[in-house]
């Protein structure tokens, strides 16, 4: 027997031993052997071209309203949530524009748009110490996540990039 299809079958074999592990043992195993990620809500609230930014001392420039999920937490409660608990309003998220995924700092941050007829009064929690409107070419002290969400936002407002068929799977 050839080492590929060795390989092929102990593939196979460590997949049916996973499919019957209980669940909780499946979990365990996923979590020792998989990367570790974190994941957040996101949300743009944007006005005439401005974007609202907040400043918060645990973060290290302007940044968004929003912040990590909890537990069983779907993405747009959490952003609902945090945005009622940093300035004070109560939101419909609609659907998630984009999801900006971070390898360099294991987090995943589904992000959401409200574009807003007007500029609301704002009532800023402990967290949020300063509120501002920018546009983005105007933001330039934001920390490291809030500059990739909104070059993800960016990228998905440009011209779309189909996949495509690079070639057929190396059978060897």
């Amino acid at each position: 027997m050839d080492w590929a299809t060795l390989r092929r079958k102990a593939g196979t074999a460590a997949l049916v031993g996973f499919r019957v592990m209980p669940g909780p043992l499946k979990r365990a195993a996923v979590r020792v052997g998989a990367p570790t990620f974190t994941a957040g809500a996101v949300c743009i609230l944007e006005h005439d071209g401005a974007v609202l930014f907040l400043w918060q001392p645990h973060r290290e420039g302007w940044s968004l309203p929003g912040g990590l999920m909890g537990r069983g937490e779907e993405a747009a409660d959490a952003v609902r949530r945090e945005v009622a608990e940093e300035i004070g309003l109560e939101i419909d998220p609609g659907d998630p524009v984009t999801v900006n995924v971070d390898v360099q700092r294991q987090g995943v941050d589904v992000v959401f748009r409200v574009v807003l007829d007007r500029r609301p009064g704002l009532e800023l929690a402990t967290e949020a110490r300063k509120a501002r409107w920018f546009t983005p070419e105007e933001l330039e002290d934001a920390d490291r996540d809030t500059f990739g969400i909104m070059a993800s936002l960016s990228a998905i407002e440009g011209p779309r990039r189909p996949g495509r068929l690079l070639g057929a799977a190396d059978r060897g």
